[in-house]
């Protein structure tokens, strides 16, 4: 069992969770995630580990609150426990000073960004942080990513925090100058986003690395339900990432997966809103 310290809401339907996890702490690396089930018999959620801290053996983690076995975690209020958090798992985050560095963030995507970019710093690296959502509620971070970032960039959709538009436009602008065009590129958020972002940077052959996150169920390879093509290869996402070169990910058969069980979910989280 897995104390909750602390349970916040960041933006809608996203929460920042602290849980009292020390062996976790002492072995994660960026990049790692954990699965986590709230209850015994509950769905397994695969969520990234947005931080730890050794000393105090805690971990924060990230959870927006789509699904209903999301919201079951979420609902668990400080002082209360969840039942299974498994890790960490995945291969960590290569880090290593390239010299200018972007970090791209969409919606939730921002905080699986946080601890790639703290790291990236850590390292040395002058990193501009690009992050976006639909709008300004759902802009998250911002303060917490610049107490390390060269610059924060912020767009929204509807215009309501900095620029409208989608942050691939904020990312083409530093791209356009010598100056500030980065060495790596760093994408997380929703596909279409990390798809057009990988398009964006492949024209100048920059390298660009991006956090997949297909369907995950035991976070070992013997499943294979997060199976994702790279470079025409089978891959698991699990033990083979989550972190892939953007240029060689089949985005199209990334996106088919992904909305395999959709109306099995909406069944789900119609039902879980009866019972409440």
């Amino acid at each position: 069992m897995f104390e909750v310290l602390n349970n916040e809401i960041l933006a809608p339907g996203l929460h920042r969770m602290l849980l009292r996890a020390p062996r976790i702490a002492a072995a994660r690396c960026p990049g790692q995630f954990v699965i986590v089930r709230s209850a015994a018999g509950e769905e397994r959620i695969p969520l990234t580990i947005g931080d730890a801290d050794e000393d105090a053996g805690t971990i924060t983690l990230f959870v927006q609150a789509l699904g209903a076995g999301t919201q079951k975690i979420v609902a668990v209020e400080p002082g209360g426990y969840l039942r299974d958090v498994a890790g960490p798992l995945g291969l960590p985050t290569h880090i290593e000073n390239w010299g200018r560095v972007a970090c791209v963030g969409g919606g939730v995507g921002t905080a699986v960004l946080y601890p790639l970019a703290k790291a990236l710093a850590a390292a040395g690296n002058q990193v501009t942080t690009i992050i976006g959502g639909r709008s300004a509620p759902f802009i998250i971070l911002e303060e917490e990513l610049a107490a390390f970032s060269a610059q924060v960039r912020v767009t929204t959709e509807d215009g309501s925090r900095g620029r409208q538009g989608f942050v691939t436009l904020e990312l083409e602008n530093l791209m356009a100058s010598s100056a500030s065009r980065p060495e790596v590129v760093f994408a997380i958020g929703p596909v279409p986003m990390m798809r057009a972002v990988a398009e964006l940077t492949r024209p100048q052959a920059i390298p660009t690395i991006v956090s997949l996150n297909p369907i995950m169920i035991d976070g070992t390879g013997m499943c294979g339900g997060c199976r994702v093509v790279i470079g025409d290869e089978a891959k698991f996402a699990c033990v083979d990432g989550p972190e892939f070169d953007g240029h060689l990910v089949d985005f199209q058969s990334l996106g088919d997966r992904l909305s395999m069980y959709r109306d099995h979910e909406d069944q789900c989280r119609i039902g879980l809103h009866q019972e409440n």
